[in-house]
């Protein structure tokens, strides 16, 4: 029987991408597949309502980037990433993806999923995890924040002429990694905003998981 392979899932909001995930996870779009944690910046995350309403429920994690600094005097925003690489890897997961995980990460986080950091003194991963990203944008358009609004904005005054979606691995450069799966989403003239986002979010859904699937899948092979 084929090894069941775990996924940690990184939020900040509503999780409608990470109800994709949970949907697929071990079926046919997602075979041998869990989500073994659930992790967020933000308390109030729908998303994790969703983990702990899923069945069975998925383990969830909380951890703020100002509350930690609050927290621990003289703490940095590296640490406070290494600390986030701690909870999200500790069980040796498969494969990391950031579903609308609202904060840029430095080298923490990647140093010790590429294994060139221990988590703690002396622990190790046993072999580097792929960590990948959703962005609401071709490659090379509109990095980091409110991507979709500035696709928008940028073709209705004609300066584009399409837009997208991709899930690339994620580097040290915000929204410069390896594209995994791209995919042009319709746009149209003078077309509200809100219909555009709702076309390009159920785009979103099945590309996270295709693209979970794929890494997966390569990463079996290797």
């Amino acid at each position: 029987m084929p090894k069941e392979r775990n996924i940690v899932v990184l939020i900040s909001g509503s999780g409608s991408n990470l109800q994709a995930l949970i949907d697929a996870q071990n079926t046919p779009l997602l075979p041998n597949a869990r989500i073994s944690l659930v992790f967020s910046n933000r308390k109030a995350a729908y998303g994790l309502t969703r983990a702990t309403e899923a069945k069975p429920p998925i383990p969830i994690s909380y951890l703020a980037l100002q509350p930690y600094l609050k927290a621990n005097a003289g703490k940095t925003r590296a640490d406070y990433d290494a600390e986030v690489a701690r909870i999200v890897l500790k069980d040796n997961p498969d494969l990391v993806i950031l579903a609308g995980f609202m904060h840029i990460f430095g080298e923490g986080l990647l140093e010790r999923a590429n294994g060139l950091k221990p988590l703690v003194d002396g622990e190790q991963l046993r072999k580097p995890v792929p960590v990948i990203n959703l962005h609401p944008a071709l490659p090379g358009a509109f990095d980091g924040a409110h991507a979709i609004e500035r696709a928008y904005e940028a073709f209705q005054k004609g300066e584009i002429e399409r837009t997208g979606i991709m899930v690339h691995r994620v580097v040290k450069d915000v929204d410069r990694g390896e594209p995994i799966i791209v995919r042009e989403v319709p746009i149209m003239k003078g077309e509200p905003i809100e219909v555009f986002e709702e076309r390009l979010h159920k785009a979103e859904h099945e590309i996270i998981v295709q693209a979970a699937a794929k890494v997966l899948e390569e990463d079996e092979v290797r």
